[in-house]
């Protein structure tokens, strides 16, 4: 019984020097965490320890906080802006999604002679958009208060989206219980809004946080609905963020205490094990491999965003910002790349390659649209001068403070 203390408190060490490193180097905890998992995972093995392998605990613990985290994302949307938003979000979401997915399940299946499972699971992990990148950049910036913002986050949205209907979908065996989950989730959906309100009004604001519980409740639920149908846990738990955004803009603190919860406990364990599994022999062996994946990525969104971006006459530099941060990867991808491991459909050395790429892609896009194309109008902290228009045919433009 120690030895499972023992494990939990390097586990959660690990996650806090994660922290400290993401503090010190500006970059986001997730990819710290993923690489001391990688490099904890790798190294340990090598000496034979074995208290950087997942088990049955952490393994739970990981699964919640995917679950979590995707609900989260799908929270983040505001409703309105969605809706003001709608023709250019669907329009560059949806290429945002679908022109990377076919590249890459073309090449790593045509090509590179992987499995047809196996190149849907790439094509799956290599067409997402980072929402916990691109978020946190959005209000470093303060770009997630003007309309050129919160466009790259209701796109970002739609490619996730599609990303989360290809995974549970594609994946699912079509019998009874998938119909069953289908019946549920569904009526969940419709009744959901309205429950979580009645919840939060009569029994939210207590130190006991029911209405965190009950959220954790239906969560749970629905996901062992969605695995008992073969489906993915992931599909409804955004889903269900999706359909309570609106409350959740109208309270942000109840969004704030679960994202503390998420990163503080659950989220950790689901990036450090994603890295542990990470094979240092397969990314050297598979390093050509994962450039051009890379590539493949890159320029299937860039093909695919950019020239919509012009179609709605955003200006050059700001269809250049937004094609980049739209190339991001990070947790969707990390998710449907250890799916694929956990249930099969890819052994380690492409598990390996693919969040390698997913990673990669994280941090080069970010670096480049921040130094090199970030929107002269927008000061760190200050009312942007120029906004993008909600119409997308112009933008307007604001006095100096």
């Amino acid at each position: 019984m120690e030895q499972v203390w023992y494990t939990a408190a390097a586990w959660v060490g690990l996650a806090f020097l994660a922290s400290l490193i993401s503090i010190r180097l500006g970059l986001s905890v997730a990819l710290m965490e993923i690489f001391l998992g990688f490099v904890a995972g790798n190294f340990g093995a090598y000496f034979g320890s074995a208290i950087f392998q997942p088990n049955s605990w952490i393994n739970f613990l990981a699964g919640f906080g995917s679950i979590v985290l995707t609900f989260l994302a799908g929270a983040e949307i505001e409703p309105e802006s969605f809706r003001r938003q709608l023709a250019p979000s669907l329009v560059i979401g949806s290429v945002s999604f679908l022109l990377p997915f076919l590249g890459a399940m073309a090449y790593t299946h045509y090509i590179c002679g992987w499995n047809l499972q196996g190149a849907q699971i790439a094509g799956i992990a290599l067409s997402t958009t980072s929402m916990a990148v691109v978020y946190a950049v959005m209000v470093e910036t303060g770009l997630n208060d003007t309309e050129l913002g919160k466009l790259i986050l209701a796109a970002c949205f739609i490619t996730d989206l599609g990303t989360v209907l290809a995974l549970g979908f594609i994946f699912a065996e079509y019998d009874i219980w998938l119909a069953i989950f289908a019946v549920v989730t569904i009526v969940a959906l419709i009744l959901l809004p309205d429950i979580s309100r009645m919840v939060f009004s009569l029994w939210g604001g207590r130190v006991s946080e029911p209405e965190i519980k009950f959220i954790f409740v239906i969560l749970l639920a629905l996901g062992g609905l969605a695995v008992t149908a073969r489906s993915e846990a992931v599909l409804p738990a955004y889903l269900f963020g999706m359909v309570v955004a609106g409350i959740f803009v109208q309270d942000k603190v109840l969004i704030y205490r679960m994202r503390s919860i998420a990163f503080a406990l659950l989220t950790p364990f689901f990036f450090i094990k994603a890295g542990t599994i990470v094979s240092m022999r397969a990314l050297i062996a598979g390093f050509g491999l994962l450039v051009i994946l890379l590539l493949v990525k890159m320029s299937t969104k860039v093909i695919g965003v950019w020239p919509r971006c012009r179609l709605f006459r955003i200006p050059a530099r700001e269809t250049n910002y937004t094609t980049l941060l739209m190339a991001t990867g990070l947790t969707f991808g990390s998710i449907s790349a250890l799916y694929g491991f956990n249930n099969g459909y890819i052994d380690q050395a492409q598990y390996s390659i693919l969040v390698a790429v997913v990673i990669a892609s994280a941090i080069i896009p970010t670096i480049i649209a921040q130094v090199f194309f970030h929107p002269r109008e927008v000061h760190l902290g200050i009312e942007p001068k120029q906004a993008y228009s909600g119409s997308a045919e112009h933008f307007l433009h604001t006095p100096e403070e």
